[in-house]
């Protein structure tokens, strides 16, 4: 049984709605008990998601020669292809069974044979449509956290997100001792969108250690909590580790694809200890700049 709270996420944020409140109230604890919510009525279309996954699919069908015309070449700009088992999300674990594209806001120089990849419209589009989501998420948190409900959003407003293309393919292969789809992890940034198809693998730790499955529920988007977030809040909102197993029965035979959105703050963003979250301990972790953080990460990463 699915232990990850499902949220109906308000059409608008009002701090004058009363069913607002209760929202407000739901992802504040979801985030500090859990770190991870499905989100419903989030506003982003189907036909939209559709539309990427096939999109998805198309590019990491290219031949492998193709698609490392473009490959990831450094964690400044974190764009570009990246080949199975190149990342390592649990640096004490073999490479993870899985490939990527990373695409970010301004995209130099990304295409293949003249063909621009991170221009083609449905990943414009989608862009925007999980930056809009994830403004709207940071605005409740802003309320839940007794902040000005624009603090997050102004902080997060150059837009230096992520969004990454995800395909796991068929085990062909006795995998390496150790090794998995992603490795256990977790997040960088301040929050992540991940849309997923229905092959599964998704486990998120619990407070006690255990894994639990994420499955996939139609019309929902699972957000999670990321580390500078549990910065922020001085580990009032939890970045819980996750990971994606390999399945034990028909599907190891099957791709999987999924879609992650990393949300992160300005770059030049100070992340220290909100005050709204020093009531009952004082400040855990020492300030860091949120790009220097990021940088850290993807350079122990790869």
């Amino acid at each position: 049984m699915c232990r990850i709270p499902i949220i109906d996420l308000p059409a608008l944020i009002n701090s004058d709605s009363p069913d607002q409140d209760a929202v407000v109230k739901q992802i504040y604890q979801a985030c500090h008990e859990v770190g991870f919510m499905y989100l419903q009525n989030h506003g982003i279309s189907k036909e939209l998601i559709a539309e990427v996954f096939s999109y998805s699919q198309h590019i990491f069908n290219l031949p492998l020669e193709v698609k490392q015309q473009i490959a990831w070449q450094d964690e400044f700009s974190n764009t570009g292809y990246v080949g199975r088992e190149r990342e390592r999300l649990n640096p004490s674990q073999p490479g993870d069974l899985k490939e990527a594209f990373n695409f970010s806001k301004v995209e130099v120089a990304f295409s293949i044979d003249g063909v621009s990849l991170a221009n083609n419209s449905c990943i414009i589009a989608f862009y925007k449509a999980c930056t809009e989501l994830a403004n709207k998420v940071l605005t409740t948190f802003a309320l839940a956290l007794g902040l000005p409900k624009d603090f997050l959003t102004i902080r997060h407003n150059q837009q230096n997100h992520t969004l990454r293309l995800l395909h796991y393919p068929p085990i062909q292969e006795l995998p390496k001792p150790g090794q998995v789809r992603a490795g256990e992890h977790s997040d960088y940034g301040s929050i992540t969108l991940i849309f997923q198809d229905d092959v599964g693998g998704l486990e998120v730790q619990t407070t006690t250690g255990e894994w639990m499955t994420a499955p996939t529920i139609p019309d929902t988007v699972i957000v999670n909590t990321g580390d500078l977030m549990q910065r922020w809040t001085n580990d009032v909102f939890c970045s819980t580790k996750h990971r994606v197993m390999i399945p034990n029965d028909y599907r190891v035979k099957r791709s999987r694809y999924s879609i992650a959105f990393f949300c992160h703050p300005n770059d030049d963003t100070e992340i220290v200890c909100l005050e709204t979250c020093q009531k009952e301990r004082a400040p855990i972790y020492p300030p860091i700049l949120a790009g220097e953080y990021l940088l850290s990460r993807l350079q122990a990463t790869y």
